[in-house]
């Protein structure tokens, strides 16, 4: 199995006319996953590479019946993107755009929590399931289909751990880019609670960084509702306090976010957290030998 996305998505591509869009709607395809339609605004009728092009998700929705979108919407009209595409009735909303202001994502986050709508992101690299289905900008061929679940804030630092499992021989079932900013559609306990659920996923690496109390609050979850072990990493040991540090949530506010505090958060809870990437995949691999 995986979670999110598999060989049943069903993928719109909001803006796939543009530079951006239109690639990685093509590396999605050409991976294996069923892109059913775009939408660009004035465009419809049109088709990228044989997928046909609609002037709305609804307009998409009634032809095609995606079940997933994936926004590459510019950032000043990525908010009114991913509350199109929950009116037109789609399941999972994937936003790849970065640079979304924060009010904007307030609104959004709770339009779709009140329709119980999956997102994830912003300013995310997506979601791949090796082997069945990618959606987003994750680079699929150094990952590798096991039993392995990766959930991370960050995308260089899940295509490094990912590179690492997958050299000591160990694949994953889904890798989840949950976005770094101050505001995303989904937790990091909401991506833990379906690993939990996966029959197929055996342990689950979380990648965080400095900023916010989300992986605090995955820690305490971690120990109260999860069998499936949990390795963690945590990148900034070196941040400067009050720096943001490439992401717009990685920021330290005097001690608070700090990765030291997040690493004895978690180890507090019986999470191993690993100092580097490298670290942190030896530690998963010495935790899946054990459990063999």
């Amino acid at each position: 199995m995986a979670i999110i996305v598999d060989n049943n998505t069903r993928l719109v591509v909001q803006g796939i006319t543009g530079r951006e869009g239109t690639f990685h709607a093509l590396r999605n395809r050409d991976y294996g996953t069923n892109v059913v339609a775009g939408v660009t605004p004035g465009k419809g009728g049109e088709s990228v590479d044989g997928i046909p092009v609609f002037d709305s998700v609804r307009a998409a929705a009634l032809e095609t019946d995606p079940n997933t979108a994936m926004v590459f919407v510019p950032a000043r009209f990525a908010a009114d993107a991913i509350f199109e595409a929950v009116d037109a009735g789609i399941e999972t909303v994937i936003c790849i755009t970065e640079g979304i202001p924060a009010h904007d994502m307030l609104r959004v986050y709770n339009h779709v929590r009140r329709r119980g709508i999956r997102l994830v992101g912003p300013n995310c690299p997506g979601i791949l399931s090796p082997g069945k289905a990618s959606v987003g900008i994750i680079p699929a061929e150094i990952f590798s289909a096991g039993p392995v679940g990766l959930v991370s804030r960050s995308g260089t630092l899940t295509y490094q751990i990912g590179n690492e499992l997958t050299e000591l021989g160990i694949g994953q079932s889904t890798i989840v880019g949950i976005g770094g900013d101050p505001v995303v559609g989904s937790s990091f306990i909401d991506v833990l609670a379906l690993f939990e659920e996966d029959p197929e996923t055996e342990l689950v690496i979380m990648v965080g960084e400095i900023g916010g109390d989300e992986e605090e609050k995955a820690a305490a979850f971690i120990a109260d509702h999860m069998s499936t072990p949990v390795v963690a990493y945590i990148a900034g040991f070196s941040a400067p306090p009050g720096k943001t540090m490439g992401h717009a949530g990685a920021i330290i506010s005097g001690s608070s976010g700090t990765a030291r505090g997040k690493k004895e958060a978690l180890e507090a809870k019986g999470v191993r957290v690993g100092t580097n990437p490298t670290e942190a995949a030896q530690i998963v691999a010495e935790t899946m030998q054990s459990r063999s």
